[in-house]
């Protein structure tokens, strides 16, 4: 079966070449079945493969080597798929996840006049996805890199009519490029030094070459590190995260959820041997981590549009896997991938069904009393956010629990990442069940007018059995990573990490539920107006860019409107014509004057050969 891997990304790039080709002319029931097909396929080939890796009994890493891509100077990179455990996981989200997310949308997007465009769309971002998580070599990883780049552009503008829908596919089009510059700054830099982008054998040369701590080794990690938060949407690039929620709900769960903000931590996990000889950088890696979830949670805290809400949710459940990484966390960051994928793609694919039924309303203020009007979104929302809390016996809880625990016992600076994680969750649980209370209890604000149909319910039922109990499911990385130390269970530290998420819904449900807790008086205070404000904005990052980069370039290219470039060229050229219109006075056309110009240039050659003028 490894010799049919090329399959994989194939059959979803040749769905999207038949829905492009055709223009839109094919009748929606088998734009349907070659947008859900191709993705389908490609998860048979994937658990096909995987059942053939996993049935060893020593399951042993290989490549698969299609063709050479280019020959210069010694520099061949490969069209060559590297499979591993970490390879198959990625693999199984991918394709998984987004087979449910193409169910789904079958039936979400059928009104839309440009249903073609949209699965075209969604199968080439898929493709790209898997060659970026298949790739041997960093060339072909940034080929799928900036393949997933390019259809979030095209997805987040699908509804390209609304200009708003527009800024916001530049913007993370812009955004993620300022990070793609930096890694492939990183990619020159590695091979400069280590004479080779292949994966594997890079690693060990750098194994050998270089010494723990080498600053050219820290360098390269950090312009990989610059890269990967463009991608994951981790601080200071996460800004475009939010603004993409512009396009449709299900392209929400596949950005989110399953593909294109998982490509920073596969970075990070796929290159951890780099990592491994710069302390310095996984440092910074794990505080990035700790400071993007502890400013998302805020933010998504007072956030009334449902699509933001989870959008900043991601950005938050993200930054735990940077943290992970940068504890050395290897699995366990992984692993939260996996469950993360399970559960948001759940709220995002819930999140759907509800502003399905209630006329395309995102505000959860105009929500409300939905827990009897729509049971299986309400019951969706409460395992995907339960899962999303970390509360105890959820997918959501194993994953997060190993992160926080690997963190206290990581090092000198393991209490503090440890606090800010466990703020993170507390947060987490409030801003969940603050989500869940509003919209599907108290008075309704919005009646529904149509529920969500049985093509919609089927991915909605196995994502909350996926959420529920994909705790219990094995990620086949042990191989992949360094062995992992084993967690202490017992004392304090555990119990309080287990207790903080049970502590936030407690309090949301005093707060949002019950209502016996008024913040009222705190947030109408100066200081509370400022602060809901200041989150409510994104700590004003948005305004911070603006004024330093965004302002400046405008000011810049309004004075530079006529091309100062252009003005030296114009000039040129005026001159010259300038010249010849003074030349063209010579020419009369009186024969007399043409004799005195000839007779004075005689005079002048006669007056230099007898040296009465020096020449």
């Amino acid at each position: 079966m490894a010799d049919h891997a090329f399959l994989i990304p194939l059959i979803p790039f040749i769905g999207f070449l038949i829905l492009f080709c055709t223009l839109g002319n094919l009748p929606r029931y088998w734009v349907a079945v070659i947008g859900v097909g191709s993705i389908g396929s490609s998860a048979i080939v994937v658990a096909l493969l995987g059942i053939e890796f996993l049935s060893q009994k020593d399951p042993t890493p290989y490549a698969v080597h299609l063709y050479t891509w280019m020959n210069l100077a010694g520099f061949q990179p490969g069209v060559s798929f590297y499979i591993d455990g970490l390879t198959l996981t990625m693999m199984f989200v991918i394709t998984g996840i987004g087979l449910l997310i193409h169910v789904y949308s079958s039936l979400f997007m059928f009104e839309e006049e440009d249903y073609s465009r949209f699965f075209s769309y969604m199968n080439l971002f898929v493709a790209a996805m898997l060659v970026l998580v298949l790739a041997d070599n960093l060339l072909l990883l940034f080929l799928g890199w900036e393949g997933v780049g390019l259809c979030s552009y095209l997805l987040v503008g699908f509804w390209y009519q609304d200009s708003a829908n527009g800024m916001a596919a530049r913007k993370a089009f812009i955004v993620t490029r300022i990070g793609d510059t930096f890694m492939a700054l990183g990619l020159f830099l590695l091979y400069q030094h280590l004479g080779t982008l292949d994966i594997q054998p890079m690693m060990h040369v750098a194994t050998a070459s270089w010494a723990i701590g080498d600053p050219t080794v820290t360098l390269a990690c950090l312009l990989l590190v610059g890269g990967a938060v463009g991608k994951s949407a981790q601080l200071p690039l996460q800004t475009w995260l939010p603004d993409a929620m512009a396009g449709p709900t299900p392209v929400s769960a596949l950005i989110h959820a399953a593909t294109m903000v998982t490509a920073g931590v596969y970075l990070i996990a796929r290159t951890h041997e780099l990592f491994l000889l710069s302390p310095i950088a996984l440092n910074i890696v794990s505080l990035i981590g700790a400071a993007t979830l502890i400013m998302a949670a805020f933010t998504a805290m007072t956030q009334s549009d449902i699509k933001r809400i989870l959008a900043y949710s991601t950005i938050s459940q993200i930054g735990y896997m940077f943290l992970a990484l940068g504890v050395g966390a290897w699995a366990s960051g992984i692993f939260h991938l996996v469950t993360h994928a399970f559960f948001k793609a759940l709220l995002f694919l819930a999140a759907g069904a509800v502003i399905y039924s209630l006329h395309h309303e995102h505000n959860i203020f105009k929500m409300g009393g939905l827990r009897k009007k729509l049971p299986l979104a309400f019951w969706s929302f409460m395992i995907g956010s339960a899962a999303l809390a970390a509360l105890p016996f959820t997918s959501g809880f194993y994953s997060k629990d190993a992160i926080l625990l690997s963190a206290w016992e990581s090092g000198p600076m393991g209490p503090g990442l440890w606090a800010a994680g466990l703020l993170g969750a507390l947060l987490t649980a409030i801003y969940s069940f603050r989500l869940v209370f509003i919209v599907f209890f108290g008075a309704t604000q919005t009646e529904p007018d149509k529920p969500a149909g049985s093509v919609m319910a089927v991915p909605l039922l196995i994502l909350c059995l996926l959420s529920l109990l994909g705790g219990l499911l094995t990620v086949p990385v042990s191989q992949v990573f360094p062995p992992a130390t084993a967690l202490d269970h017992s004392g304090l530290i555990p119990a309080v990490t287990l207790a903080i998420p049970i502590l936030g819904v407690l309090i949301a449900w005093l707060i949002f539920l019950r209502r016996s807790v008024d913040l009222g008086a705190i947030t109408s205070s100066a200081v509370g107006k400022f602060l809901v404000t200041f989150w409510f904005r994104h700590w004003m990052m948005d305004s911070l860019y603006d004024r330093v980069f965004v302002k400046p370039y405008t000011f810049i290219t309004l004075a530079n409107r006529r091309d100062i470039i252009d003005s030296f060229y114009n000039g040129f050229a005026g001159a010259l014509r300038l010249l010849h219109d003074y030349a063209t006075l010579s020419q009369t056309g009186q024969l007399r004057t043409y004799a005195l110009v000839m007779l004075m240039g005689v005079v002048a050659l006669i007056a230099v050969f007898a040296g009465v003028i020096t020449p």
